[in-house]
């Protein structure tokens, strides 16, 4: 796959693609009916600076985007070095959060009773992981 048809992690153009698969997954749009939560993910330290991007769920919809969830129930933070890691699959995500190197704040219920959705979202994170570049 040449450089032209990747996108950087956590650039805009990686913001958009999954803005767009996001938008036309069918799992996504079914959870949403049964779930409602808006999730802030901000990542320290890259390459840009500092990036927010959020994942909102609610009344049938599922958005992704740049900027923070409205309304937020739940804020994740971490570096760089951590969400590259978790990206690529050289850091365990639970282990992440359970040494300190994922900051979570909010209703940490809701985060756990929306996990169906998190699993519908890592099959999205999936398909973009293929043309993404970590730099």
């Amino acid at each position: 796959m040449s450089d032209d048809s990747t996108v950087r992690y956590l650039s805009l153009a990686w913001i958009r693609e999954l803005t767009r698969e996001v938008a036309d997954s069918e799992a996504l749009g079914e959870l949403a009916r049964d779930h409602t939560i808006g999730v802030t993910q901000v990542v320290t330290d890259g390459p840009e600076g500092d990036v927010t991007y959020h994942l909102q769920i609610a009344d049938g919809t599922a958005t992704f985007g740049a900027g923070a969830a409205d309304p937020e129930d739940v804020r994740m933070e971490q570096d760089w070095d951590t969400a590259v890691g978790i990206a690529t699959g050289s850091i365990n995500a639970q282990d992440a959060f359970i040494s300190g190197r994922i900051r979570l704040a909010g209703d940490q219920q809701a985060l756990m009773g929306a996990q169906p959705v998190f699993g519908a979202l890592d099959h999205i994170f999936g398909t973009v992981r293929e043309r993404t570049r970590y730099e």
